[in-house]
């Protein structure tokens, strides 16, 4: 039996994957613990894996936090500059303890302490990445976060998307002098920028991403393994009832709904979103569902719009008509293997680039934040029910998402880490 850490930092979306792992890797036999926010504290132990709080403190109902974090232009130049680079000496220094006696740490790219601690003490160490934007590729380029030109660059080839990452690195360079120092004061050499280069472990480099999303590209690190997406089933592994018995029963009450979420970040800061939603339904004469989070339900809601918290999406997208959402990558994943068409509402980080490969796949369209007003919903959402071509191309790329195993494959693309020399 090995002893495996797991080290995520992030929302749900980050979170759930880890989850999913630790929990096959537990049922294999390995003793498995997961370091992460303390504000996911409750949530780890309830599942009865070990828990060990990282910092810096993360607090996703903080709204003030989260629309920092989520503002398209500068919310990841502020999470990473001002916010998990300077964070990595303390991150180092909780993590090194509960790392010590491990067989293998799995980090995720946020983790910035993982490379140093595999190089300072010979700690085994994977990384992985959940989204396209997080493995860069010339030939398949992702929509950096950054100014809307930068988009233009991409489109002109790999020559052009060569020069746009060099320029990237060489911008983001003074972001990680944090990680230099505390390399050079534990006698390391100063490494590769962290931020791109820097994050990938020689050992295995897991994509945690459907190919359907993106295939594997030439210039991904040579360690790369894409498993698919390690789906977390929250019904499954809690034994809960599968829906609530008034949901249960809104939706055998008619047609499939619209369903509206903005995943466990967004959700903070969602404003009149579920104003307009609702509005939307109505001016398209369909059903919905608003998956509320901690917001109040808008006033004079219909019998045809139901309101509620939260749900586990594996139980709902299947039975929705179409899924309207952030684009989060778990939040598309999910989407994705219901089968349904989706209407994308990016905010920031790696939610655009999502949104634009669901609208090259054909089965969703796009919309910005800014323009999310009932009556653009309404008419987006009748061009993805107006073309048959959409919800049968969807349904199709669902069986071929569903036929994945995520869970399966990474696990064993771990279990075969733990056997390298």
């Amino acid at each position: 039996m090995s002893r495996i850490l797991f080290a995520t930092l992030g929302s749900l979306g980050d979170l759930h994957p880890a989850i999913a792992l630790a929990l096959e890797l537990r049922r294999r036999g390995h003793q498995v613990g997961l370091g992460t926010s303390e504000f996911y504290r409750d949530k780890i132990t309830a599942l009865g894996l070990g828990f060990h709080p990282l910092p810096p403190a993360i607090s996703l109902v903080d709204e003030a936090f989260v629309r920092q974090i989520m503002n398209g232009r500068r919310g990841t130049t502020w999470l990473l500059r001002d916010l998990m680079l300077p964070a990595t000496r303390a991150l180092h220094a909780a993590l090194a303890p509960v790392a010590a006696g491990a067989d293998l740490l799995v980090a995720s790219e946020l983790v910035y302490p993982a490379p140093i601690l595999g190089e300072q003490t010979g700690l085994p160490w994977v990384s992985y990445a959940l989204a396209p934007v997080s493995l860069p590729s010339v030939h398949d380029p992702s929509l950096l976060p950054g100014p809307p030109g930068t988009h233009w660059v991409q489109s002109l080839g790999p020559a052009a998307n060569r020069l746009l990452l060099l320029a990237a690195r060489a911008r983001t360079h003074g972001w990680w002098a944090p990680v230099r120092r505390l390399r050079r004061e534990l006698g390391l050499p100063p490494g590769a920028n962290p931020v791109f280069d820097g994050k990938y472990s020689p050992r295995l480099n897991l994509a945690l991403f459907s190919p359907v999303l993106q295939p594997p590209q030439p210039d991904w690190p040579a360690a790369t393994v894409q498993t698919g997406f390690p789906f977390y089933d929250e019904s499954a592994a809690n034994s809960t009832p599968a829906l609530p018995a008034t949901v249960e029963a809104f939706l055998a009450a008619g047609p499939p709904p619209v369903v509206f979420t903005l995943g466990s970040a967004a959700v903070h800061i969602a404003d009149d979103f579920y104003v307009q939603a609702g509005r939307a339904a109505h001016l398209l004469g369909r059903r919905a569902l608003l998956l509320l989070g901690r917001n109040p339900p808008p006033p004079g809601l219909p019998p045809s719009v139901f309101a509620w918290d939260y749900l586990p999406y594996a139980l709902i997208f299947p039975r929705a008509a179409a899924i309207v959402h952030q684009g989060g990558v778990g939040t598309t994943a999910q989407a994705l293997r219901a089968g349904r068409p989706q209407l994308v509402v990016p905010f920031a980080h790696d939610q655009p680039d999502n949104a634009a490969r669901v609208t090259r796949l054909g089965v969703g369209r796009a919309l910005p934040r800014p323009r999310f007003r009932a009556e653009r919903v309404a008419r987006e959402l009748a061009a993805l029910f107006a073309d048959p071509a959409v919800a049968a191309l969807a349904a199709d790329l669902g069986l071929r998402v569903q036929a994945e195993r995520g869970v399966a494959a990474a696990c064993d693309a771990l279990e075969g880490a733990l056997r390298v020399s």
